[in-house]
């Protein structure tokens, strides 16, 4: 049975189910949240074994996708940051009629490089950070966020927004278990099948997700559309607040 999950509900109209990234939890979309609610009902979910949500066993992504349908049984739409877009390309491959759309933010189909996949930080990386977790707890994260605004011209204030929420929720504790997802997870095969209706956001100077992942899914999934912003990294939510609102919202009424 899926864990119940811990999110906070603003605004009236259709339903947006917000998802962050690792590490953190819904409370890092508050400003989006806010801006949103004016035309949606807005959902921002803590994942498993993140923010107040208890975790789940085995963790795995399926059983993150599928806590978030169980959490939400009528049809929504869902935007997806980082790991958060993963786990929504998940639930949107295995239960496409609960979701209306799907917005990638940031995401990858696959986090870790491949032999045949370039677009992505090497294996090695993650797994520094999983060795640091148990010894350097705090710093490890704070680096993290740090590498996630590498390169946005407004990188100051977007990694003192994100530090501020880091731990509002509470210390994570399923980080290790959802870094083995990050490194495990490989959807590309299944996403010429997608037939959710997606939208893409990305940041050209991302280190995390480079662009190229961005290009590749755009020239994968079918009817999918992409917006670029030259100045953002990997979150331009943040970083780009009102030009990502800006494009986002249209896309979003489209399919409500």
């Amino acid at each position: 049975m899926s864990p119940s999950l811990y999110f906070e509900t603003s605004g009236r109209g259709p339903d947006v189910v917000l998802v962050h990234g690792w590490g953190l939890h819904g409370g890092v979309w508050a400003r989006v949240a806010a801006a949103l609610a004016d035309h949606f009902t807005v959902h921002q979910v803590d994942l498993p074994g993140h923010g107040h949500s208890a975790s789940v066993a085995p963790y795995t992504l399926p059983a993150l996708a599928q806590a978030l349908q169980a959490s939400f049984p009528l049809p929504v739409q869902v935007v997806g940051w980082s790991l958060g877009g993963l786990v929504g390309a998940r639930w949107a491959l295995d239960a496409p009629a609960s979701v209306k759309s799907l917005t990638l933010v940031a995401s990858s189909p696959c986090f870790m490089q491949q032999a045949d996949w370039p677009h992505a930080q090497p294996v090695a990386v993650m797994r520094q950070f999983a060795d640091n977790l148990g010894q350097q707890f705090e710093q490890t994260l704070r680096r993290f966020l740090a590498l996630q605004t590498l390169g946005s011209d407004s990188a100051h204030a977007v990694l003192a927004e994100m530090k501020h929420q880091l731990f509002a929720h509470g210390r994570p504790s399923a980080l290790d278990d959802a870094l083995a997802v990050l490194e495990s997870s490989d959807v590309r095969p299944e996403l010429p099948s997608l037939r959710v209706p997606t939208h893409l956001s990305y940041g050209q100077r991302d280190a995390l997700t480079p662009i190229g992942a961005a290009r590749w899914l755009a020239a994968t999934i079918p009817g999918c559309s992409l917006t670029e912003f030259p100045q953002a990294s990997h979150a331009p939510f943040l970083s780009h607040e009102a030009e990502f609102l800006a494009d986002l919202i249209p896309f979003l009424q489209r399919h409500a």
